[in-house]
């Protein structure tokens, strides 16, 4: 059995490879380690070989497994679709959230926003590929999307994210993302700095057209259960 720190050190190694055939500085894009259906056990020892950010796609799940490991400097990312039953929890237990898509969920997000925490980080995920089956805001209906957000004062806009449709060829796995890059980058907004890109399969691909942080989870701890 392959262990989690053989499986860090090959995907560590794969993105610092990735920045290099990129021309981007080393370290310019940092690694989110996936961790849904993964037990506590399986992050303190991922955090042990210097992990920080973790995320997670399902709440109830994620807040025993913070419980768990209370005594880790961890920065817990959630990933996941958002309810909006689901949102004072999410703003209260979280440093960031990947997956707002509507001015609904920000705004709840921002009400629900401990005044004792900072301002909770934001990526608005566009989908980006138009599928149907995807949640995500029209690459059309995103500036105005950012401008609402940017208002809010507990929420720091820091960024997009997306999932686009699963492709084979390198070139046509770039398209996607580098049409995000430009659209986002066309708002001019300095706080945007973080695009939310790439998984196991078009890790390549992300880091080339503007990743900022690459969200990997069965490369990192191996098959989960449901496969």
């Amino acid at each position: 059995m392959v262990s989690i720190a053989a499986r860090f050190a090959e995907v560590r190694g794969q993105l610092r490879e990735a920045e290099i055939a990129a021309g981007r500085p080393p370290g310019s894009v940092q690694l989110l380690a996936v961790s849904k259906t993964k037990p506590a056990a399986d992050l303190a020892a991922a955090y042990r070989l210097g992990q920080r950010h973790f995320g997670e796609n399902y709440l109830q799940e994620a807040l025993q497994k913070q419980q768990q490991l209370a005594a880790f400097d961890i920065s817990w990312h959630f990933i996941g679709p958002i309810q909006s039953n689901k949102t004072r929890p999410i703003a209260a237990h979280f440093a960031w959230v990947h997956s707002v898509d509507r001015f609904k969920i920000a705004e709840r997000l921002n009400e629900q926003r401990p005044d004792y925490l900072p301002p909770l980080n934001i990526c608005l995920q566009v989908n980006i590929s138009g599928e149907m089956t995807k949640s995500g805001v029209g690459l059309a209906e995103l500036p105005a999307l950012v401008e609402q957000v940017a208002q809010l004062p507990r929420l720091r806009l820091r960024g997009v994210m997306a999932i686009p449709e699963p492709a084979t060829e390198f070139e046509t796995q770039r398209l996607p993302y580098r049409r995000l890059y430009q659209a986002a980058m066309a708002l001019n907004r300095p706080q945007m700095d973080t695009f939310s890109f790439g998984m196991s399969g078009d890790l390549l691909a992300a880091v080339t057209e503007g990743a900022t942080l690459v969200r990997i989870g069965t490369a990192l701890f191996g098959a989960r259960p449901s496969q």
